[in-house]
This record gives structure tokens, sequence and C-alpha cells, in this order.
């Protein structure tokens, strides 16, 4: 298995050990001692499956070792680093190819969770014989619900959201700078919610140290830069929040990914503001890739932006990118749940635009709604702008209002940020129909904060209000032997599992087999063990 996470190697080779396979992991972050009994283990045939970094594949005499043993396959996870055109590019697996030179009767398999259809075609040619097959499974995760919001007062927003609807369960937040990631951590465990901060600028060791407790602790919050994430497998992760928009929707839809790997409910929620497409925008603009490498990032951002400001199912918005259609309505995102309302804008973008034309098109958004509400101040009598046409025209509409509508205008790419980074404004071509007089402009009404309401699906109040004590006691369990043997605890059993236990109540080992996630391995290990709590249990005893 080449695989370029070292994490997600150490968490696999611990699970798949658990299980019964004989299973090691060759990169990096093994000891000279360590990494002599992996390459023993290898000469002496005594592994089923190996985990190997694809750049310490390609050095040393590892391939030359590998040659001497009977390989059945090789399996090339997170294959979409192989493209230069993606949101995760590697160099090395560029150089994977020489797999089918060297082992031309092995079979090869590249696997990946997000590729748009470029991705994948740039994956079969650079990693796979000509005649591979492609398989490519539905992108959709209906057990992830998403929302997407406007940026206001974003921390009491997210403390919000935690507390009434995540309260005491794990989270990853995405912040873009590792200031951001810092404070927020900060901010949070000073209002009770214990939180960690990861950014590629810790220490190493601390860095390791929290992702180690994000892994074995349960109702942590990790905030954390996107440097955080690649090869996190836990399962129990009920939420994602984004506090600045990602660069790209394949970004986006990775880093939710993360969330509900069990299956079970949870949430991807994301605020952004009219700053975040500013830079998104400016960004864009100030690329100095190739013309080719411009427009496709240009087409992603504009998907990206059509995903947040979509009136529809979020759904359609989200798979499509992915080249896969769906009917929408899915009845587990914002949009389905509230649909949003929607207004003629057609006359306040007219007004909007002709501002920002008649300012010179070099003047931010806070001066162009100053202008359109008539603000009489001395910076704007120095400029002469209490003169132009367009002042005080908008003295009908609140401030906040005219900063949605630019704010849409900017993501429909009707207005664009100065490319020289001076923060102004500036008209597009798209914009012309709409000042001609010849479309009509409809926008989303952006929806004032309100309390949220508690989530149907959270775990402790859809599935356990029945018998809470027996699952604190299913919990506890699985934390003394997750503590016992140095593991986290999903690596025990899943949530999902024990709530299987919970529905099903075996009374035998032979009823504790037919759990879902009991396999004989664990069964033989922990069968005994958890029978006897759900004996234990004051409701089961009492009863």
């Amino acid at each position: 298995m080449i695989s370029p996470l070292i994490a997600l190697m150490h968490d696999q080779v611990t699970a798949l050990r658990q299980q019964g396979v004989r299973a090691a992991a060759l990169n990096s972050s093994l000891d000279p001692v360590e990494r002599i009994e992996v390459e023993q283990a290898i000469e002496a045939g005594t592994l089923d499956l190996l985990y190997v970094a694809p750049e310490r594949l390609l050095s040393g005499d590892l391939l030359n070792r590998l040659s001497r043993r009977p390989v059945a396959l090789f399996a090339i996870d997170e294959a979409h680093c192989v493209s230069q055109w993606g949101h995760d590019f590697r160099p090395e697996y560029l150089q994977l190819g020489i797999l089918g030179e060297r082992f031309p009767a092995v079979p090869r398999v590249a696997l990946t969770a997000t590729a748009d259809t470029r991705t994948r075609e740039e994956i079969h040619r650079q990693l796979l014989p000509a005649d591979a097959r492609v398989f490519v499974s539905s992108f959709d995760r209906p057990n992830i619900r998403y929302h997407v919001g406007v940026k206001e007062k974003p921390r009491e927003q997210l403390l919000r959201f935690i507390r009434e609807r995540h309260a005491g369960e794990s989270g990853i937040v995405y912040c873009m700078s590792r200031r951001a990631t810092e404070q927020i951590a900060d901010w949070l465990n000073a209002r009770d919610i214990p939180a960690l901060a990861y950014h590629a600028g810790i220490d190493p060791a601390q860095r390791q140290a929290h992702q180690g407790r994000f892994l074995r602790e349960d109702g942590l919050v990790m905030v954390a830069t996107v440097a955080f994430g690649m090869g996190i497998d836990k399962p129990d992760v009920r939420f994602v929040a984004h506090l600045d928009l990602p660069k790209t929707l394949e970004a986006y839809y990775q880093e939710t990914g993360r969330a509900g790997r069990d299956g079970l409910p949870a949430e991807a929620w994301l605020i952004y503001g009219l700053q975040d497409i500013y830079r998104l925008r400016q960004m864009s603009a100030e690329s100095t890739a190739g013309d080719d490498h411009k427009r496709r990032e240009h087409q992603r951002l504009e998907a990206l932006l059509g995903f947040c400001e979509t009136t529809g199912c979020r759904r359609p918005a989200l798979l499509g990118h992915f080249s896969e259609t769906h009917a929408g309505e899915c009845g587990n995102c914002d949009n389905c749940l509230t649909p949003p309302a929607t207004w003629d804008a057609t006359d306040a973008a007219r007004r909007v635009l002709s501002c920002v034309y008649r300012t010179g098109q070099r003047f931010g958004a806070k001066h162009v709604i100053d202008v359109l509400r008539g603000a009489d101040d001395e910076r704007i009598r120095r400029l002469g702008h209490d003169q132009l046409t367009t002042w005080g025209i908008g003295q009908d509409l609140a401030a906040g209002l005219w900063q949605s509508v630019i704010r849409q205008l900017l993501a429909h790419g009707l207005l664009a940020p100065d490319p020289n980074g001076h923060g102004g404004l500036q008209l597009t071509d798209a914009c012309r129909p709409v000042l001609r007089g010849e479309t009509r402009i409809e926008l989303r009404e952006d929806a004032l904060p309100t309390r949220q309401r508690p989530s149907h699906q959270r775990i402790e109040a859809a599935d356990v209000a029945a018998d809470p004590d027996t699952w604190a006691t299913l919990r506890a369990e699985r934390r003394r032997l997750a503590e016992a043997e140095g593991v986290p605890p999903y690596i025990i059993f899943h949530d999902a599992t024990l709530l299987a236990m919970l529905e099903q109540q075996p009374r035998n080992l032979a009823e504790m087999a037919d759990v879902p996630g009991v396999g004989a391995h664990k069964l033989s290990r922990y069968g005994e063990a958890f029978l006897a709590a759900l004996a234990a249990s004051p409701s089961t005893s009492g009863a």
C-alpha cells in the first residue's frame, strides 16, 4: 500500500493488527531498530500487508527487496496526488510509473476519494496501464448535513453551533491562518469547550501530541489549518466547520469528508463573507500560472462560489463538480430544510455597478456603500464623490444589505477585485447585460442569525435516549480497553457498533457475533468484556 499519509499508516496498521492481519509500515517516522525489523519481515515473507511512503519506495533498495518476494498487488492510495492540476500535488507520484516497468505482472490499483474528471484521467495516464478499468462510485455522503451561512460574528456563530448542536462531540474547525487556529482554540477553551490548535508552524512533537489526543479522546475540537486532516481516520468526527472559504470545491469536499466516517449523522458547517470571496478572487487574478492552469483554477473557483450561493439543494451543485448527477431535495442540507428566500435585485445590482464605475473602479466595498447611502464625510467630499449621480441613491437599503449584494455580485463574477491588489472593485464583462437592462438578477436574502434548532440527528438524542445508562456503560468499557492497550477507542469498536449492541442487546457470544462490526477476531478478544458490560448496566440489571 503506497501512501503519503504517515499518521494514517500508523492508525491503520494498529487497526489491522487488532484484526489479526500481519501488517507493518515503512516510512521516515521509524527509528533504525524498527526499520530493520520491518525489512527483516519483508525478507522473511512474514507480512500480509506493507504500507510504504512513495519517497521510501523509490529510494534505497526497497524495490530490489520487493522483487525477491511474491508481491500480489500494488495499491496506490491518495492517487489524486499525481495531478499537477489538483489541490494536493506531490511530485513523487509522477515516478510511480516505474512499478509497471519493474513489476509488469503485478496488478496495480489507484485509489482516491477526491478526483474530478480531469484528475481521474491523469491518474489513469500516469499510474495505470492503458487498458485499466475505471470504477467510480458515488461521491454522495448522505449522512452529512451541509450548512453554509454568512459570516458576521464568526466566533460567536461557531460557539453557538457547537453548544447547540454538538456539545461534547469531536469536531474539526478549519481556519485559513496559523494565528487564527491558536486564537480560536484558546477562545473555545476559555468557554469550556476543550480545543487544540494544529498548524505546520507548531513544534512537530507538539503537533504529534495534539493529533494523538484528538484520536484517543472523546469530545475534543481540533482547530487547524489544512495542514491537519490528511491521514486522519477518526470515524466519530461529528462535525467539520470552516471559518474561511477553502480554495476549491475539491478541498472542501475532502475536508468535510473527515466527518461521519462511521456512517452516523454528521455536519459540514461553513460561514463566509465578502472578504473571503474577495481574497479568492484576488488570488485567482494574481496567479502567475499558464493560461490553461489559470482557466481551470477559475472554473474551480466558480464551482465553489456557485455551491455557496446556490438557493437550491446543495448536493447537485457539489456532486455535479465530480460529474455525478443528483435529483436534489436531499432533505439533509440547509436549503432543503429551510429554503432561502430570493428577491429581484436587478435595480440594486445596477446601482452598485454604476457606483463602482463612477467612483473610478478603484475603491472597496465600504467606500462604495458609503457613497450609495449618501455618507457626508471629509474623504467623500475631498474626492468629490458627493457630487456623483450615484451619491445617496441607496439610502433606502441598509448597509448590511448592500454588502450582501456586493458579495453576491463578486460571487457571480459581475464584480472582480482590482488585480493590482489595492482593494478596489472593478466591473467585468459579465455585468454589461445587467447595466443595459437586458437581464434580471435574483439574489438570495441572507438570513439573520437565529438560534439553531438542536439537531434531530445527534447520536445521544436520536439513538440513546431510551437507554442512556447502557450507552454510558458500553463507552466506559471501550475507554477502559483502549487505555489498557494504548489505542484510540474507535480501534476497539466504532460508535456504530456500540449502538448496534445497544439496540440488539446480545446475551451470549453467538448473538454478539451477529452485531455489525464484531468480527471473529474482535469477538474472541472483546466479546466477553462487552457482554459483561451489558449485563452490568444499571438499566439492564434492573430489568
